[in-house]
């Protein structure tokens, strides 16, 4: 089982950090530049999939996804209904084209926003990576989506995971019925807003990271913060022993008749 991969670190140091610096120009705003330099692999106004400038990871192909025209645009919590599932609903179908085109041993799919979630745009955007070695499968387990039921509906799920994999506040979504897009997709924004606006707004950040696994589609998000030194240096998960407040508190916050 392979986990490892070959990160290129002189690409890396080409990289512009607008997180980090902003006088440094968003390269997801000059459209035109995109259009003139990029390589463009799916459009539908607004969203761009792009190849990935920077490449910075040996067997592998990286994709970024873009969410909106500008920076100042909002963000994932903030988008309305209908620019919500259009979105999932084009990034869903490129990720699965990619996975289907029998390229890559498996396509993982991911979103980072903030400064501590491993990211460097500030820009909206999600990636694609299409790993010629790993599968990412192969380190996932069934338990990591299981959790305490914040909400449900008939083929999808909101849960408060209890076996998280990197510790502390994961939000898993699970789907079943794939009718029920749009259902999943009011669930992630509902995991984001909470933890922008309530849980994590000293650091707002957080990855999702979305699973194909045993016929099921889930989107795990996760509060991201300075790193625990017990999962860096020894694998051991926290689980906090507030699980049960924070879901009554999303309950009251979004479910509330």
């Amino acid at each position: 089982m392979n986990t490892y991969m070959t990160f290129i670190t002189n690409v890396a140091r080409q990289k512009p950090s607008t997180l980090h610096n902003s006088e440094t120009a968003c390269p997801f705003c000059d459209r035109d530049t995109l259009y003139k330099e990029g390589v463009i692999l799916a459009k539908e106004d607004p969203f761009l999939i792009v190849e990935n400038k920077f490449q910075t990871l040996d067997r592998a192909y990286q994709m970024v996804l873009i969410e909106t025209e500008a920076c100042n645009h909002g963000d994932l919590s903030m988008y309305a209904p209908d620019y919500l599932y259009r979105l999932f609903r084009f990034a869903l179908a490129n990720w699965e084209a990619l996975e289907a085109s029998g390229k890559f041993r498996s396509v993982i799919f991911f979103k980072n926003h903030g400064i501590h979630s491993g990211g460097s745009i500030y820009h909206p955007h999600m990636q694609f990576v299409g790993l010629t070695d790993v599968d990412y499968r192969e380190r996932v387990e069934a338990r990591q989506f299981m959790g305490l039921i914040v909400d449900q509906q008939p083929g999808v799920e909101l849960n408060l995971s209890t076996f998280p994999r990197a510790g502390f506040t994961e939000f898993n979504v699970v789907l079943t019925d794939r009718t029920k897009l749009d259902e999943f997709s009011n669930y992630v924004q509902i995991a984001v807003h909470f933890i922008l606006n309530v849980m994590n707004t000293k650091y707002k950040s957080f990855n999702i990271f979305f699973y194909q696994f045993e016929d099921r589609l889930i989107a795990k998000i996760i509060l991201r913060a300075p790193g625990s030194p017990y999962l860096m240096g020894y694998s051991i998960v926290q689980v906090p022993n507030t699980l049960a407040d924070v879901v009554e508190k999303v309950q009251s916050l979004y479910f509330s008749k």
